[in-house]
């Protein structure tokens, strides 16, 4: 079984300082062919491993009344701004009922939005009850193409500068509902740490759909006159950076809990 080969030890924060670990060789090709063995990467580079998995589903009880403030907000935030309003006046995936013909009659109350809304709700329950396995990775790789024209649908082609956004809105109202829970300090930020981990793991597999480096290891895209996945080289290095920031954010909160101890 291929999930976590890596270890989930944590080094010491005295490791991290004094010390470069040996150096491990990572196929270049293999990440972009092979998503078990991108997913394992991108893990072990931000330092997601199977306690984080065993935080996270223990965790279900206490998110479970967070998951339709978060719905909500998610969606009130995105009819906040007309670029990422307009998104929903194209046809879901799946959804084949009717649809808004203008941005006036666009409300939280149309069906597709709540069609919408019932998939995020069902994507973040997934997260805290599903089993971290091959069909769980490939169901986060999915999550990801449908947002482009890599996907089922051709109408449905969501700029990545929204998506990362998003990533970043979630993380953080999240964050803010984990810490009005009643559970102890440490749990917390157990908890707090394991999704922060998680959303940068999945944001990476949003990303993969639109990076040029990419392109020539994915299916042509499905074209329409209307849409087509826009992607520029400033995206490679977005990626490069978000790998970076995982780096540092584990970094921190390493430096955090070495400081803690004393």
């Amino acid at each position: 079984f291929f999930f976590f080969f890596f270890s989930a030890s944590k080094p010491s924060f005295s490791t991290i300082i004094m010390s470069i670990p040996s150096v491990e060789h990572i196929d270049h090709d293999k990440l972009y062919t092979d998503l078990a063995y991108r997913f394992n990467y991108v893990s072990k580079f931000i330092g997601f491993g199977p306690d984080d998995a065993q935080v996270i589903k223990e965790s279900a009880s206490v998110i479970e009344p967070l998951v339709q403030p978060v719905v909500d907000a998610v969606y009130v935030k995105l009819f906040s701004f007309d670029i990422t309003r307009r998104v929903f006046l194209s046809r879901n995936q799946g959804y084949l009922g009717t649809l808004a013909t203008s941005e006036k009659e666009l409300n939280l109350e149309n069906e597709q939005i709540k069609f919408r809304k019932d998939f995020l709700k069902r994507y973040l329950v997934k997260l805290v009850t599903a089993d971290y396995n091959a069909s769980f990775i490939e169901y986060l790789d999915y999550v990801g193409k449908i947002h482009t024209s890599y996907g089922g649908s051709r109408a449905i082609n969501v700029d990545y500068i929204h998506c990362n956004a998003l990533f970043g809105y979630v993380a953080d109202v999240l964050i803010e509902g984990v810490n009005g829970t009643t559970l102890d300090i440490e749990r917390k930020q157990k908890l707090i740490r394991a999704f922060s981990k998680l959303l940068w793991v999945q944001n990476d597999l949003f990303a993969k759909y639109y990076v040029v480096e990419a392109q020539k290891y994915l299916p042509t895209a499905k074209k329409s006159s209307e849409t087509w996945v826009h992607i520029n080289k400033g995206n490679i290095v977005a990626s490069m950076c978000t790998l970076a920031v995982c780096g540092l954010a584990y970094f921190l909160a390493m430096y955090g809990r070495a400081s803690r101890r004393h």
